[in-house]
């Protein structure tokens, strides 16, 4: 048996020991190319402009500001988007006429000029419903939608997420911390003792979409959506502590949209494996006339946008029982240097335990300061 033993080791080490860091020679693509994102809508109009960036970069994309962005119409309309900041151009009150076409036109700020081809207003039917399953692992939320002219085979969904969450401690100390680095410098008392700080105990936190939700009732009869999944929130999730809600986005797109949202799926999020499709380069609707050579990656359709909004409260989901992981009560002298956990988050006072000024219980920062990672200002939609 021991020729066995002698040969498992050999395969072994061949297999442990051989290993070597392998740089696929990938050739480099240029940066700097131009991404438009957004829809032309009644209403509010939202356009994101910015540049690719190299794999080497440590950011994604790079705002595209200093440009002069508007729509125009095949007609006589015409509506300037102003810059909000971050490479988002923006207009709230836009009004299409559907018996015109629009595209969107685009100045930068060295000159150059891009202009999407000319699309039809698309008009999307309303959101029957928004809804949600709860299951051992979490809770599924869905949209449903129909249209009664049998007209819209194409669907793009987006939505933004937002929940309050609360600390799991309430201090009756009021506190600022002076740092420099990675250590505390010097801590302000704020007084009167007794007067819990609410202010970082109550907060909300926001996201958007992360993936492309696309839908198709092609061969579909009538143009029914049932149940297109949007979200999964996994059980004990921070979301559903307290009161969670979902605002979904509905736009009809039409079928050139919809296969250069398909690419974009395919490019970003089913890639990994040798059996996932392969990365392909997006042909969109937005061109340079400058330079018609140059690669410019975005599809802008000119589609109304549909909106449901829902609430689920934590008593819909009995048995969630979230918890912040590692919020244990720790016992100071008022005098004590706050201990660093991780990079600059600490040890905070919660309340002194002898009525006086000689000891205090304390707390992981995010344990107690619900601002670290969301804002105390509610939003104006909450109830």
């Amino acid at each position: 048996m021991k020729w066995k033993w002698n040969y498992i080791f050999y395969l072994l080490f061949i297999v442990t020991g051989c290993r070597q860091i392998y740089n696929a020679p990938v050739k480099p693509m240029p940066a700097g190319y131009l991404v438009v994102e957004g829809f032309i809508s009644t209403g509010t109009t939202n356009i994101q402009l910015s540049r690719t960036t190299t794999l080497s970069d440590t950011a994604l994309n790079v705002a595209e500001d200093g440009a002069l962005v508007s729509i125009e119409g095949s007609g006589s309309d015409s509506f300037a988007l102003t810059s909000a900041g971050n490479g988002t151009y923006t207009n709230t009150q836009i009004s299409l006429n559907n018996s015109e076409q629009y595209r969107l036109r685009i100045v930068t700020s060295a000159g150059e000029l891009y202009l999407s081809d000319f699309e039809t207003v698309k008009a999307t039917p309303p959101i029957d419903s928004v809804n949600w399953t709860r299951g051992t692992a979490g809770v599924q939320l869905y949209v449903n939608t129909h249209d009664p002219l049998d007209t819209n085979k194409y669907y793009y969904w987006t939505y933004n997420e937002t929940w309050e969450f609360h600390s799991d401690y309430v201090g009756d100390l009021k506190y600022i911390i002076n740092y420099s680095l990675d250590h505390v410098i010097g801590v302000t008392w704020k007084l009167p003792y007794g007067l819990p700080d609410s202010s970082i105990y109550k907060c909300w936190s926001t996201q958007g979409s992360t993936t492309v939700i696309t839908g198709t009732t092609e061969n579909v009869v009538p143009d029914v959506v049932y149940q297109q999944p949007l979200l999964f929130i996994p059980q004990g999730a921070q979301e559903l502590s307290v009161l969670f809600s979902l605002s979904v986005n509905q736009y009809s797109v039409g079928k050139g949209a919809y296969q250069f949202l398909q690419e974009l799926k395919n490019n970003t999020e089913n890639l990994g494996t040798i059996f996932d499709p392969q990365p392909s380069q997006l042909q969109g609707n937005i061109h340079c006339l400058t330079n018609p050579s140059e690669i410019v990656v975005g599809y802008v359709e000119v589609s109304n946008l549909q909106n449901q909004r829902i609430f689920i409260s934590n008593s819909q989901v009995p048995g969630w029982d979230y918890t912040y992981v590692g919020c244990s009560i720790d016992t100071l002298a008022n005098d004590s240097v706050f201990l660093v956990r991780t990079g600059l988050e600490y040890l905070l006072p919660v309340v002194y335990l002898d009525n006086g000024t000689n000891y205090f219980s304390a707390v992981y920062s995010p344990c107690l300061d619900c601002t670290l990672t969301g804002s105390n200002i509610k939003p104006s939609f909450w109830p």
